[in-house]
């Protein structure tokens, strides 16, 4: 059996039906992370073999039993998982890709960990992270640049960056990730991965300092097929009585992805809103090949607009993400000598924050509230809305950050990437949806946005799409074709 090649889904049968062990899966994918991480760069902290494959022996030796010590097994029992290094990891380095951070070790699992470890996971190391998370391609300090799936020399996106090329590379069965500015979004496009940001509330994290103001920013799952997402989602998912904004228990997302009606669905194009976003040649293209296969789904697609000016968004958004990204750095400026240590983009996000006021903050609030009011009248006419998950193609993995669009100064680090604020600010559910290629053989994504808590229904159509779309789901990275095992 090749055990790489399966999706998580299968895979959890197999090691549930014991046509597979827990210890021939943690030997398979060890090989293809000896195989693909030298180069690519996506698992950091990986944690010692003789020491996983005991742990895998005992994940078998609970198989037996038909329950774990704690209660029944769950669906990730037996699986390595490497959580993505912005989570706190009992035990094991969280470095959040920072100098600072270099030689930490939380004295706790952060809330998503536990609720994998609980499902079966056997966390095997870390996926890499940009520094802090700011910013969507993937490098840092201490463990360098992590690269594409699809072509080495170019970005992988981020901030889950090393999380998409570690599913897409099939060094991880299913992954999960977080997602302030598109980080589980435009990685996953770029990678040729399913990548959803949940609603807020719907994977509550915890610990954190503040549970009523830090919304932007969700974790969430990814996977190559979209029942792995939906499966992952449903372990990820559900209220913590410390999380006054966490939302209810939804019934199984994973089971209740058939029975779209493709004749009832409409999805507004909102493409690149009107010329407001810079794009590079090929990816609306591509997008739009993607709703073409809606289209012969049965689906209605039509262009449409945002209906309301962009730039206040945007500049409302700065101010949120300045807010909040300011009070993350704050903390480790109180040493003066660890401003040196701090990634030039970061000390940006704290300065532009200085001088700050309640009446500014209050005033990009109301933007947003009315932003989020408007998009529910896009909702009257629409089911889903549509956009690129990034603008331009992955991008040359040297730079920090594309400077130019189209011909176009980006004014900001994070300029670049302005087509992933909508979903976020406007706080909907968004999936990232494996698109298309270049003429290069680089990925894109597409963007489906859902109406306020309607994560199962973006999942659906997700689902829906994933049906039609095998053309470009059957386009692996170079070495990773289905029929070759690289196992022992």
């Amino acid at each position: 059996m090749n055990i790489t090649a399966l999706s998580a889904s299968a895979l959890s049968k197999a090691i549930h039906s014991r046509q597979v062990s827990s210890r021939d899966v943690m030997q398979a994918f060890l090989v293809r992370i000896a195989a693909h991480n030298p180069l690519h760069n996506a698992i950091v902290s990986l944690r010692d073999e003789a020491v996983l494959l005991r742990e895998a022996d005992a994940r078998d030796a609970e198989l037996e039993r038909g329950a774990t010590a704690t209660g029944p097994l769950g669906w990730m029992h037996g699986m390595p998982q490497a959580i993505k290094d912005l989570a706190l990891t009992q035990g094991l380095r969280s470095t959040q890709g920072s100098p600072l951070l270099r030689d930490f070790v939380p004295a706790e699992d952060g809330l998503m960990v536990q609720r994998m470890k609980a499902a079966g996971c056997i966390v095997i190391g870390k996926t890499n992270t940009p520094e802090f998370g700011l910013g969507s391609h993937t490098f840092n300090e201490v463990f360098g640049v992590t690269r594409n799936a699809f072509d080495a020399r170019q970005s992988a996106g981020g901030s889950s960056g090393g999380a998409a090329v570690a599913l897409a590379l099939r060094m991880l069965p299913v992954a999960d990730g977080s997602d302030f500015m598109g980080s589980l979004r435009n990685p996953a496009g770029w990678n040729n991965v399913f990548g959803m940001r949940p609603s807020p509330g719907r994977v509550p994290g915890w610990p954190v300092t503040d549970v009523w103001v830090s919304q932007l920013s969700t974790e969430g799952p990814m996977g190559r097929t979209v029942e792995d997402v939906a499966r992952l989602l449903d372990v990820q998912a559900g209220p913590d009585s410390r999380l006054p904004l966490s939302l209810a228990r939804h019934a199984s997302f994973a089971d209740g992805l058939q029975g779209l009606d493709c004749q009832r669905v409409r999805i507004g194009w909102l493409a690149d809103l009107g010329g407001h976003l810079a794009m590079e040649p090929g990816v609306l293209d591509t997008c739009e090949q993607a709703l073409n296969r809606f289209q012969g789904l049965g689906c209605t697609v039509e262009p449409t607009s945002l209906g309301t000016a962009p730039e206040p968004v945007w500049d409302a958004w700065r101010v949120w993400r300045r807010w909040l990204v300011a009070a993350r750095i704050a903390p480790f400026l109180a040493q003066p000598g660890n401003r040196a240590l701090l990634k030039p983009e970061a000390l940006w996000e704290h300065e532009q924050a200085q001088g700050l006021t309640g009446a500014e903050v209050l005033a990009a609030s109301a933007q947003r509230s009315a932003f989020h009011r408007h998009l529910l009248t896009r909702f009257e006419h629409f089911d889903f809305l549509a956009l690129p998950s990034a603008q331009v193609w992955p991008f040359d993995a040297a730079l920090r950050w594309p400077t130019h669009i189209a011909g176009r100064e980006m004014d900001t680090y994070h300029r670049w990437m302005e087509v992933v604020i909508y979903a976020t600010f406007a706080g909907l559910p968004c999936i990232s949806v494996p698109a298309g290629f270049s003429a290069q053989g680089l990925p894109m994504g597409l963007q489906l946005i859902g109406r306020p808590q309607a994560d199962a229904d973006v999942l659906r159509l997700a689902h829906a799409y994933e049906q039609a779309a095998q053309d470009v789901l059957r386009v692996e990275p170079k070495g990773v074709s289905r029929g070759h095992t690289g196992e022992r």
